[in-house]
C-alpha cells in the first residue's frame, strides 16, 4: 500500500519489500494479520514502510516503543548509516539517553517553548552538566526530582 502511494512501480515495491522483511526479521509473518503482530513487529513495519521510498527526511517519533533490544540496536545503527550518507533526521524521543546517543544537535522543547537548540556536546559544556538528561531537567522542569520522590515515598509509607 506504501509503494502505492508512493507512486513506486510495483515490481520495485515487491522486491524492497520482501529485502526489508527479510531485514527487519518480520518475513516469517509477513501473511500474518497486522493485527497479530506484537508492537515491537509494528513499529517495524512502520519503519520499513517510512525506509521505503528511501527518502531525504525521516520523522521517527518514539521509534523505539516496543522495541526489543536487537531491533533497537539495529534501528540506532540504522540512523547512523542514514545520517552519514546525507539524509535529514528529525528524531523524536522522551527517551534522552537514547537521543544523546544517536543525536548531534538537539531542540529541547517543554511546554510549547524552546528552551535550547544546539549540538549536545556544546550544551554539556555550556551548562557543566554530564547529561542531557539533567539540561532537561535545568532548562525545563526546574524542580527537585529526587525530592519529588522521596516526597513520593513519604506519602506511600505514612500511616
Amino acid at each position: 500500500m506504501i509503494g502505492r502511494l508512493r507512486a513506486l512501480p510495483a515490481r520495485l515495491v515487491d522486491n524492497k519489500s520482501n529485502d526489508l522483511l527479510d531485514l527487519f526479521a518480520l518475513h516469517l509473518h509477513c501473511h500474518a494479520p497486522i493485527a497479530a503482530y506484537s508492537k515491537g513487529m509494528k513499529q517495524r513495519v512502520l519503519i520499513a514502510a517510512a525506509l521505503l521510498h528511501d527518502p531525504d527526511l525521516l520523522i521517527p517519533d518514539e521509534p523505539l516503543s516496543g522495541i526489543d533490544v536487537t531491533s533497537a540496536g539495529l534501528f540506532k545503527h540504522l540512523l547512523g548509516e542514514l545520517a552519514a550518507q546525507g539524509k535529514m533526521i528529525l528524531y523524536i524521543s522522551h527517551v534522552l539517553e537514547t537521543v544523546e546517543k544517536v543525536c548531534a544537535h538537539v531542540v529541547i522543547i517543554y511546554k510549547g517553548e524552546i528552551r535550547a537548540a544546539d549540538s549536545v556536546e556544546h550544551l554539556r559544556n555550556l551548562m557543566q552538566l554530564p547529561s542531557l538528561e539533567e539540561i532537561f531537567s535545568q532548562l525545563a522542569e526546574r524542580r527537585d526530582l529526587g525530592q519529588a520522590a522521596r516526597d513520593i515515598v513519604a506519602v506511600m509509607q505514612s500511616r
